[in-house]
């Protein structure tokens, strides 16, 4: 099958030089900077130049043996975030090790920051790790809040590689960092051995305008390698588009990175949108192909329903049902991941009380 050419045509995006010195000098703005001009001037033309050369990369070693190609230069960023997920893979198949689960907090709400209050999701999330933790699981927690409360917190946008080609989209992330554009404070290096060591996730969130939390739904985008990705970016000479698509007509295997982790899913809403939500994280999960956990481990639930935003927290004191409920997907999943990891999984929930009736 002849392989189609990469469509182009869109505007250019390169900036001239002053439009990229009067937008990186933009970043440092503050009585401790004013008198530093001079330093700022060298800095910026030191940023010019690797902006105008394009030098997405600019440190780079062999890749070596058991790539396609052993004499291509991969960046030394992708090569440790590779070697991140190998350990983690590693420690995630050891049978000597507790079940590790991944508690991920998908709200960007904290008191660190302008709202100056902490998320109900973080509490819900705490009602889990509690629960995990008493029965002696390792958890590790992922605060998605801290994208927009701590300085270089960043989870950048998925660039849609994967549209072009699937061997375009590469495992770990290639795309970033990508100095020549000022994109080098990315998260996911970090992240995605979080999902890769773990051997149940557990995802709370809340509803955002009818959809999943901006931070949340940026993570999701960005685990889009794991789900059929090309762990060999050197098969594709880095981003040669065309090289790709002959690659995925020649026939790809979609390889499923995270498959077989168990999930669970709690979703709470105010008003609107949480069932929606809830589905549309779990389908995701279930197209990776990860496993849900059982019937108690997925919940939409709304909290505080059409009261007033200021006392949502009272609302959830008051709610000890959805506690309940939060409690029992915890030990859903966690049982489910036990049984997984002995041959003999099973939904679990048949065992435990639901927390509320009909």
């Amino acid at each position: 099958m002849l392989s189609p050419k990469p469509r182009e045509g869109m505007p250019p995006v390169k900036l001239d030089r002053p439009a990229f010195a009067a937008r990186f000098r933009a970043q440092f703005k503050g009585p401790a900077f004013d008198a530093l001009g001079p330093d700022l001037d060298r800095i910026t033309e030191a940023a010019w130049q690797e902006y105008a050369a394009s030098r997405k990369s600019p440190h780079t070693r062999k890749a070596g043996p058991g790539y396609a190609d052993p004499d291509y230069d991969l960046s030394v960023d992708w090569i440790a975030a590779k070697s991140a997920i190998d350990k983690a893979q590693a420690r995630h198949e050891d049978p000597s090790r507790l079940s590790r689960i991944l508690l991920i907090n998908g709200s960007p709400r904290s008191e660190h920051t302008c709202p100056g209050e902490m998320s109900k999701s973080w509490r819900l999330v705490e009602i889990a790790r509690e629960v995990l933790v008493g029965a002696k699981a390792e958890v590790e927690v992922l605060d998605l809040s801290r994208t927009v409360s701590e300085y270089g917190r960043n989870i950048h946008p998925c660039k849609a590689c994967f549209s072009t080609a699937a061997a375009l989209c590469h495992w770990p992330c290639s795309c970033y960092p990508n100095y020549s554009l000022g994109q080098a404070q990315d998260w996911m290096n970090e992240i995605y051995p979080m999902w890769v060591e773990a051997h149940g996730i557990l995802i709370v969130t809340p509803v955002h305008w009818y959809q999943s939390s901006a931070p949340l739904k940026a993570m999701i985008d960005r685990l889009v390698c794991a789900d059929g990705g090309n762990p060999d970016p050197t098969s594709t000479q880095g981003k040669d588009a065309a090289k790709a698509k002959r690659l995925e007509l020649e026939g790809w295997p979609y390889p499923r990175h995270l498959k077989d982790r168990l999930f669970s899913v709690i979703v709470h809403g105010d008003v609107e949108g949480a069932e929606g939500v809830r589905r549309s994280i779990s389908d995701w999960l279930r197209f990776m192909e990860l496993r849900p956990a059982g019937k108690m481990a997925e919940l939409d639930r709304y909290i505080g329903y059409w009261e007033p935003y200021a006392t949502s927290h009272d609302a959830l004191d008051k709610d000890t049902a959805i506690q309940g409920e939060v409690r029992n997907a915890a030990r859903t999943l966690l049982a489910a991941v036990a049984a997984h990891r002995a041959g003999v999984f099973q939904d679990m929930s048949g065992t435990l009380t639901p927390a509320r009736n009909k």
